[in-house]
């Protein structure tokens, strides 16, 4: 199967950043990581959601958390120099980003926005997050989607195991 490349392979590519393409079957009815996760065979802990966040102060930034955990909106406002911060309005989301729900991943927005990755990205030689668009998604480095999304690693997760 003849996989299309978006975006975030171009820029990838670009890059010289070593990465791979994984299709899966995505479901419209549940776009969650853990059925992302399911589908790839994956443990929910190394797939990650990219979440975006406004802030009162800094205007829109990028969470990137493990499927199995949901951005602590206090510690997203503290690592972003906000005092308070509140997820994007889905109806904003593609005007903003240039992606969809189910298909938002932190390379190659519209705009560059302050990027942060959850720290537990660091404990896996490998994760996934969305290659641009459902039912696709990108296994890259930590390392390397720290630099490709000029992010930081940061404390977000709540919840999860």
């Amino acid at each position: 199967m003849k996989i299309q490349k978006t975006n975030v392979a171009r820029l990838l590519d670009r890059d010289k950043v070593p990465y791979e393409l994984i299709p899966y079957d995505f479901d419209e009815s549940d776009l969650g990581a853990a059925h992302v996760a399911e589908a790839l065979g994956e443990d929910v802990r190394q797939v990650f959601k990219t979440i975006v966040l406004h802030g009162d102060r800094t205007g829109h930034l990028v969470c990137v958390v493990p499927g199995n955990a949901e951005v602590d909106l206090k510690k997203a406002a503290r690592v972003s120099g906000n005092k308070k911060v509140e997820p994007l309005p889905l109806k904003e989301l593609l005007p903003t980003t240039g992606y969809i729900r189910g298909g938002c991943s932190p390379i190659g927005m519209k705009k560059h926005f302050p990027t942060y990755v959850d720290r537990s990205a660091a404990d896996h030689p490998h994760i996934y997050v969305s290659a641009g668009q459902r039912g696709l998604q990108v296994r890259i480095a930590p390392a390397d989607l720290l630099r490709e999304a000029r992010a930081e690693l940061a404390d977000l997760a709540a919840g999860g195991e």
